[in-house]
Parts: C-alpha cells; structure tokens; sequence
C-alpha cells in the first residue's frame, strides 16, 4: 500500500473501489455509508490498537468491510482511515437535520426536563429531527432534546474561534474529538466542520490543506492558525491564541509570545507555520 495510510482506505484484504489500479488488495468495494449510533466512539488504528480520533453520535463512516468486530472504512467528515467498532454503527440511521450547537445537552424519554435523561450529548452531535413537543425537539429515535440547544445542519457557524472558545476548559485527551475530551487538531477541526468549511482531522494534515501560508513577520489576527511540530493553534487575538493544551491538559487561552518561547523552551521547536485561512481571508 502507498501513501498516507490515514488516507489511503486499503488494508490489504479491500480497498474502496477508487484505487484501482493503485493499491495492491485481495478486493475492491463500493463503501457503505454507516452513522455511529453511540454518544461517542473512537476510530482506531488496527481494531485493539491505538485510538486515533473520534466520532460522534450521528457522523456518518463509509464501510468497506466488517471483521471481527470492526468496521473498516473512513469518517465521511475528512476521509480518515480506520476501524471503528461495529457495534457503534448503524446502516439504517435516517440522515441528520440538526446539531447539537451547545457545549452538551441531554436527551429524554419524554418532553419534561425532570424526566432522567437518557444520554449525554456533546457539541456536534447529528439528529434527524422529526417532531416538535413545546421547547423540545423529537428524534427519529424517539428521544427528546431541548429545542435551544440544537440547530438546523445546514446553519452553520461563522467565527470558528466562537466555536473554539465553547470548548474552553474541556480537557486534553490524545485523539479526542468531543466536549468530553479533545486534542489540539480536534479543536481546529471542530471549528471548522461547525462554520461548513473542511478540515483533516491532524496538524500536520491541516498545515498543507488550511488557507495560506503567511511571512513569519505578518501580525497575527483572529481566527489565523498558528502551527509547530504535532500542534496547532488559533489566534483568538492579534496577542492571545486559543488551544488545546498539554500543558495546562485542557482547552486554554495563552498569550502568543509565552506560548511560543514556552514551546521552543521545551524542546518543541519553533512556529513552523503561520497561516490564514478562508475562513477570514477570500482572497484564497
């Protein structure tokens, strides 16, 4: 198999049927678009391995093949390869019409706030909404969800630092991709998806595929993305970024000029990229 393996859906046995010709495997397959059925799950490396990212309730995973417990394909969101637990998946969800678009939300057995909930619900989370019952809103499953905390999935965001700064004080997970725990690029990718715009799920994937490249003496602004080595960061202001940080394991504002010297203090090196992106910029 060639190329970046986070990007390339083939694992010897299937591959998708676009790499014909391509990739070397044993059969090549249309996927299967699956949704996760679970409040969270992660996305693995190898099934038992390392977690690679997350996905929440609703998200959609394009299967190739299901062995021994796992589905391997790809998140819809960004094209990431990997296995993610079968029982997490479904292929039968209805397509979702809202999002969660608060930090987190429960859902109910029935339209009353003192009924116990049943889930915990995190930013992002996708529902096919069907019915309305005064400030809730109905789910295909059968499930109540304050009306307030939800919003249409085609009304998206337009400030990705706003969505960042709903994470703050979240705390630090690797791999993590939810109010309940996120990482660096998670973060980023967070806003982005909220605002409509694409975004890789790592930061060495979002330094070559987010806006362009600016000279390193340029001024910061709002919503540039600041990058080294294995991190990623947003401006939230011309002197303050916004991240998900090891050092404070969780979602954090730190001045731009602490963080940076901190950063190459610790070994990790200098800025390797200053970048805006469209989000702000339309010239690109």
């Amino acid at each position: 198999m060639t190329g970046d393996r986070r990007e390339t859906p083939a694992n010897g046995r299937v591959a998708a049927l676009h790499l014909v010709g391509k990739v070397e495997a044993a059969r090549f397959v249309r996927p299967v678009l699956h949704r996760v059925k679970r409040p969270l799950t992660d996305l693995f490396r190898a099934p038992g391995g390392a977690r690679e990212r997350q996905l929440v309730l609703g998200e959609g995973v394009e299967v190739l093949e299901v062995r021994d417990g796992y589905a391997f394909g790809w998140a819809a969101r960004d094209g990431y390869v990997g296995y993610v637990p079968a029982e997490a998946l479904s292929d039968s969800a209805p397509d979702p019409t809202h999002v969660v678009a608060v930090p987190a939300t429960h859902a109910y057995t029935a339209p009353d706030l003192k009924r116990p909930e049943i889930w915990s619900l995190g930013f992002g989370t996708r529902l096919c909404v069907v019915g309305e019952h005064g400030t809730f809103c109905e789910t295909a499953e059968g499930w109540f969800v304050p009306k307030p905390h939800l919003r249409p999935a085609d009304a998206h965001f337009a400030d990705p630092v706003t969505v960042a700064e709903l994470f703050l004080g979240t705390p630090y997970l690797w791999g993590g991709n939810s109010i309940w725990g996120i990482d660096c690029s998670g973060l980023v990718q967070a806003a982005w998806l909220a605002c409509g715009r694409t975004c890789p799920g790592d930061s060495d994937q979002q330094e070559r595929a987010l806006g362009r490249a600016l000279p390193g003496a340029t001024p910061p602004a709002r919503g540039d993305l600041l990058f080294w080595k294995g991190h990623v960061a947003l401006v939230a202001d011309p002197g303050t970024l916004i991240h998900a940080s090891a050092r404070t394991m969780s979602v954090a504002h730190e001045p731009i000029d602490a963080a940076v010297a901190r950063i190459r203090a610790a070994g990790d090196g200098p800025v390797t990229a200053h970048r805006r992106t469209e989000v702000f910029d339309p010239t690109v």
